[in-house]
């Protein structure tokens, strides 16, 4: 059976295609135009009269196999030289490093935390300042409402509809919804409000004090604060129940980024287990800028600069 014309794998050179008549092998050779077609089973190329194959053909396969046997002696080279003789197996190859994982990027605390080397001082990182811990009092665990900056330590039992009261809070935040910059009157028109979110209704509508029956102004005026210009304004509050207590609203440009105000709200709780009013004071008095510890200012002191 003889295989019918067609371009095939030239026998003489497998990386050409030959052109085979039907009877024998011309002289026409090309690239591979795609994968040359095989011989279907029984058919091949002219055999000599002696049963093998043409001279050219033989020549290649034993090219080929001479190539095989080189290609055996290789590897078992290799494989000796990997074997080092004392029947162990070769080293496995180093697989390539794996880039290390990053490491997550550090966030904004979600409230102010004590500095790791004065656990005395609060630090409020997002205004730029610093604050003084007195005694008895530390920075919030499971707190509910935004912006607080340190607590009494321990609570109790609200008097009026329930919940966790604490008998002092330092809430702390940037002034970000009003063009007006006056730290008067932004004080000022803060003191409501602050009154209202300490004694009159909670974050879900409860009133733990039974709400708020009158106030009276204790004092206010302008004060030095971090070297700025401040204002506050302090109230006594009586509520429906319980022994009510002082809110105080404080104002005073920041000393970091565009000097925004920054308000800060104090809600001492009354009675003969909240805080004395000296560490409202205090507290004031002590307020730095971040790594400025030396910079004065506080209740009592000259008027910083009005920048």
């Amino acid at each position: 059976m003889t295989t019918p014309p067609g371009w095939y794998r030239d026998p003489s050179d497998p990386h050409q295609e030959r052109w085979w008549d039907g009877t024998a092998w011309t002289e026409h050779r090309r690239a591979p135009q795609a994968p040359a077609p095989q011989a279907p089973e029984g058919f091949g190329p002219p055999v000599l009269p002696t049963g093998g194959r043409s001279g050219r053909a033989g020549t290649v396969a034993l090219v080929v196999a001479g190539a095989v046997l080189v290609a055996a002696i290789v590897t078992g080279v290799v494989v000796l030289a990997g074997n080092d003789g004392n029947g162990t197996e070769p080293a496995a190859a180093p697989t390539a490093a794996t880039a290390p994982a990053p490491e997550p990027t550090a966030s904004e605390p979600a409230v102010p935390e004590s500095s790791p080397d004065d656990p005395s001082v609060v630090v409020d990182e997002l205004n730029g300042i610093t604050f003084p811990l007195p005694d008895g009092w530390v920075t919030p665990e499971y707190v509910a409402q935004p912006d607080v900056v340190m607590t009494t330590d321990g609570t109790y039992d609200c008097p009026g509809d329930g919940g966790v009261c604490r008998h002092g809070m330092v809430i702390s935040r940037t002034v970000t919804d009003t063009a007006e910059t006056s730290p008067k009157a932004l004080a000022e028109a803060d003191i409501a409000d602050a009154a209202d979110d300490a004694y009159d209704r909670d974050l879900v509508g409860r009133r733990p004090f039974g709400g708020i029956e009158s106030h009276e102004v204790v004092s206010s005026g302008q004060v030095a604060v971090a070297g700025r210009a401040g204002y506050y304004v302090r109230w006594r509050v009586t509520t429906a129940e319980g022994p009510g207590g002082h809110v105080q609203s404080l104002v005073f440009p920041s000393t970091v980024g565009t000097e925004a105000p920054v308000l800060v709200r104090y809600v001492f709780h009354a009675g003969a287990d909240g805080p004395p009013l000296s560490d409202m004071d205090r507290i004031t008095k002590g307020i730095r800028p971040i790594g400025d510890a030396d910079t004065g200012g506080g209740v009592g002191s000259g008027i910083g600069p009005t920048r």
